[in-house]
C-alpha cells in the first residue's frame, strides 16, 4: 500500500497521485494558475510551498489539503529534509561566524554547525528571527555588515578564536539592466553583497593569521558564473565575490587560511523579488530561468557549505563549488 499524503510529500509525489494530483491543481486554479508553475519545486516538499508563496499559501490550505487526501485523518508527515547526514564532531571546538543566520542558507548553516559541534557567531540585521536561535552554542549578534563599528562587534563577540567564516547574507537586485539601474539599486547591492563581505572577511583574517589556519566560505550565486540570471547589479556583485574569493584564496593559502565560494542556483528561501522588477531585465532573463533544474532546499546549500568550512575540504582552495542541481552544466 502507497505511503499516505502528508505536508513531507515532495509536490512531484502530490500531482502523480490520483487524490492529490486533482487537489493541487484545483487549488492552483483557483489562483488562475497551472502545474507549469510547480515544475522547479516538483522535488520539495509540499509544507515549503507556505514559504516559498510569500503568505499567499497559509498553513492552514496545506493542512486542508492533507485532511482532503485522507479522508478527514492527518497522518504523521515524514521530515522533510532527509538528505541531511550530520557529522557528529565536525566542528567541535571551533567557533564559526555565519551571518544571515536568522533565516534561509544562513540559518541552515548555523544550525547545522552547532548540531556537529561547533560554536556559531550568528549575525542578521532581522533582530527577532535571530533570537529563536539562541542557544548556549549560539550567540547571536544583530548587527549590519554595512556599518565598520557592527563588524567590529561581530569579530569581538567571536573572542580569540574565529576557526570559520561563512559570508551568507546577501540581497538581490530589481533584474534590471545598465541603462534602467538606478544609483540607489546599485549602491545597496554592493554594499552587502562586496563590501560587506570585504570588510568582515579582513576583520577576522587577522586572527585566522595568528592560529595559522582557518577557512573562509563565501556565497556567489549562479549569477557570478554567467550574465542571464540577475540583473548588473547583482551579477556584477557576485562576480566580484569570486574575485574577492580567488585573491583571498591565492594570499593566504600557505598559511593555512582556505578561502572558497559556493555558487547556488534556485534555492527555496522565500527571498521575495522586488514588487518593482524591471520588465526589460525579466523579459530577458526570464526564458533561461525557466530552464532552472529543480530548485534546492536551504539545508542542501548548508551541506555544500559546511564540507568547504569543514577539514573535510582540506585539499580546496580558491574553488568556486557551483550548488546548483547543474544548471551551470547548461
Amino acid at each position: 500500500m502507497a505511503n499516505p499524503l502528508t505536508a513531507g510529500s515532495t509536490v512531484g509525489d502530490w500531482l502523480d497521485h490520483p487524490e492529490g494530483g486533482p487537489a493541487l491543481r484545483a487549488l492552483l486554479g483557483q489562483g488562475g494558475f497551472d502545474e507549469s508553475v510547480l515544475a522547479p519545486v516538483r522535488q520539495l516538499p509540499l509544507q515549503q510551498m507556505v514559504a516559498l508563496s510569500q503568505g499567499r499559501i497559509p498553513q492552514s490550505v496545506v493542512d486542508d489539503l492533507v485532511l482532503q487526501v485522507n479522508g478527514g485523518v492527518a497522518p504523521t508527515a515524514e521530515a522533510t529534509n532527509g538528505t541531511e547526514r550530520i557529522v557528529a564532531g565536525r566542528f567541535d571546538g571551533q567557533t564559526v561566524i555565519v551571518t544571515g543566520a536568522a533565516s534561509g542558507i544562513g540559518r541552515a548553516t548555523a544550525s547545522r554547525i552547532v548540531r556537529e559541534g561547533g560554536r556559531v557567531i550568528a549575525v542578521d540585521i532581522t533582530g527577532d528571527k535571530l533570537k529563536e536561535l539562541a542557544d548556549d552554542n549560539v550567540v547571536t549578534v544583530e548587527a549590519d555588515i554595512t556599518k565598520p563599528e557592527d563588524v567590529e562587534r561581530i569579530v569581538a563577540a567571536a573572542g580569540d578564536r574565529i576557526d570559520g567564516l561563512a559570508n551568507i547574507a546577501g540581497v538581490v537586485d530589481d533584474f534590471s539592466p545598465i541603462h534602467e539601474t538606478a544609483d540607489a539599486v546599485w549602491e545597496r547591492v554592493f554594499a552587502v553583497n562586496v563590501d560587506g563581505v570585504f570588510r568582515l572577511t579582513r576583520a577576522v583574517v587577522p586572527s585566522m593569521l595568528s592560529a595559522g589556519r582557518g577557512a573562509i566560505v563565501n556565497v556567489a550565486s549562479e549569477a557570478a558564473l554567467r550574465g542571464n540570471a540577475a540583473g548588473v547589479a547583482y551579477t556584477a556583485s557576485k562576480h566580484a565575490v569570486v574575485g574577492l574569493t580567488k585573491n583571498t584564496a591565492f594570499m593566504y593559502g600557505p598559511q593555512g587560511i582556505r578561502t572558497n565560494a559556493v555558487a547556488p542556483g534556485g534555492v527555496a528561501t522565500g527571498m521575495a523579488q522586488p514588487s518593482n522588477s524591471s520588465a526589460f531585465g525579466q523579459g530577458r532573463t526570464g526564458p533561461f530561468l525557466r530552464l532552472i533544474p529543480p530548485v534546492a532546499l536551504a539545508e542542501h546549500l548548508a551541506a555544500s557549505i559546511t564540507f568547504l568550512l569543514s577539514d573535510d575540504g582540506v585539499n580546496l582552495n580558491g574553488v568556486v563549488l557551483p550548488s546548483d542541481g547543474g544548471w551551470s552544466v547548461q
